[in-house]
C-alpha cells in the first residue's frame, strides 16, 4: 500500500486484490477521491482515467511507480462511463492507446463542439419545459463547467455492449447499466464474483441518475431514474460477491444494499407527491422545495434528481402532467 503526502495528511493511494490494483487520486469535486484500476489479464488494462488535474497525474504515476509500473506499460484502457472524474488522464496516456467504452462515450472524449452545442439545446429547452424562468437561465452555464476536467484529445477504439468479453480480459463480461449516465457499463467475472461496477454501486451513496440527451438524436429524453433502478435490478441477479466502486470502499453482500436504496428512492418520490397535494408545481418549484440552499449553484445536479423522482411518480401512477399554454409542464398528484 502506497501512501503519499496530500494538503498536510497521509493519503493511502494503492490497495492491491490479487490481480486487481486500486489507486485513488484525488479530483476538484464534492464526491471527492475517484478510483482507478489496474487489471492484469492479456493486457495489461486500466479501468477508468480520473480527472485531468496535475494532482490526479502525480498521485496516479506515484501509485504505478509503487507497483512495478509506468503510464507506458498500459496497454489498454477501459471505460466505466463518460464523466470528467472518470476520463481525464486519457490525454496523459501513450498515443494510440487502445480505449475500449460504450459508444456515447466517443464524442466525449474529444469534447466534439456539435455533441457539446447540442447537449447545450438540450439542457435549455428542457429546463424551459420543467418550468426555469427565463431570468434563470444563466445557470445553465454551470452545467458544463465541469468538462474543464475532462480529456479532449483521445478517441474512443472499440465499443462494447452488452453481453460481450471485454478485449484483453478472458472471463470479464460486460453489461449495461444506464442510468447514472448513459454510457454507463458494469464488468462482471463469475469465476470470483468480482464486479467492476464504476458509479453505478457506491458504499455509502447512492448514485445521482443524471438527465443526458438521448443516444439516437430525435427520440426521447432517456428516463435515468428509471434506467438506474432497473440496471441496480439487474446486478442483484448476477452473483455478485465483491464490487470495486468508483468511489469510496469496495461493497459485498449488494442485494439488502440495492433493496433498501431502492426502498428509499421509492419514499422520497411519495414525498415529492405530497408537495404536488398543495398545488400543481413545475418541476422548477419542486427542485427549489426540494434544494433551496444548493438548486442554483448545483442546477443540473438537483433538476437530475428532482425530474427522476417526477419521472418515477408518473411510472408507478402516482402522479399526471399537462402542459400550460407556454409549454411548461405542471405536476399534480393521483
Amino acid at each position: 500500500m502506497f501512501i503519499i503526502m496530500q494538503a498536510g495528511v497521509y493519503f493511502m493511494n494503492v490497495e492491491s486484490f490479487g490481480d486487481i490494483i486500486k489507486i485513488t487520486l484525488p479530483t476538484p469535486f464534492p464526491v471527492g477521491d475517484v478510483n482507478v484500476f489496474l487489471v492484469k489479464g492479456d493486457r495489461l488494462t486500466l479501468i477508468d482515467a480520473g480527472v485531468k488535474t496535475a494532482a490526479s497525474f502525480e498521485a496516479f504515476t506515484s501509485g504505478l511507480s509503487e507497483i512495478g509500473y509506468t503510464v507506458g506499460d498500459i496497454e489498454q484502457v477501459v471505460l466505466t462511463h463518460h464523466h470528467p472524474d472518470h476520463i481525464g488522464l486519457l490525454d496523459f496516456l501513450p498515443e494510440g492507446i487502445e480505449i475500449i467504452g460504450h459508444r456515447y462515450c466517443s464524442g466525449w472524449l474529444t469534447k466534439d463542439e456539435q455533441l457539446l452545442q447540442k447537449n447545450s439545446v438540450f439542457f435549455r429547452d428542457l429546463f424551459l419545459q420543467c418550468g426555469l424562468p427565463p431570468e434563470a437561465e444563466g445557470m445553465l452555464s454551470k452545467i458544463q463547467a465541469p468538462l474543464k476536467f475532462s480529456c479532449e484529445n483521445s478517441t474512443l477504439t472499440t465499443a462494447v455492449q452488452e453481453g460481450e468479453e471485454l478485449p484483453g480480459l478472458p472471463g470479464w463480461r460486460v453489461f449495461e447499466t444506464p442510468g447514472h449516465a448513459q454510457s454507463h457499463l458494469a464488468f462482471f467475472r463469475e469465476q470470483d464474483g468480482s464486479l467492476l461496477a464504476g458509479d453505478h454501486i457506491l458504499a455509502t451513496i447512492s448514485s445521482n441518475p443524471l438527465l443526458e440527451p438521448p443516444l439516437i438524436p430525435g427520440t426521447d429524453r432517456p428516463r435515468p431514474q428509471l434506467q438506474y433502478n432497473d440496471s441496480l435490478r439487474k446486478m442483484m441477479e448476477l452473483p455478485v460477491d465483491t464490487v470495486y466502486t468508483g468511489h469510496g470502499k469496495e461493497v459485498r453482500n449488494i442485494v439488502p444494499l440495492i433493496t433498501r436504496r431502492l426502498e428509499r428512492q421509492h419514499e422520497r418520490a411519495l414525498s415529492v407527491k405530497e408537495m404536488l397535494k398543495e398545488k400543481p408545481l413545475t418541476a422548477f418549484e419542486v427542485c427549489q422545495r426540494l434544494f433551496p440552499a444548493v438548486y442554483k449553484k448545483e442546477l443540473g445536479l438537483t433538476m437530475s434528481e428532482t425530474v427522476g423522482q417526477l419521472d418515477y411518480l408518473l411510472h408507478i401512477g402516482e402522479a399526471g402532467a399537462e402542459q400550460n399554454e407556454q409549454g411548461v409542464s405542471l405536476y399534480f398528484p393521483l
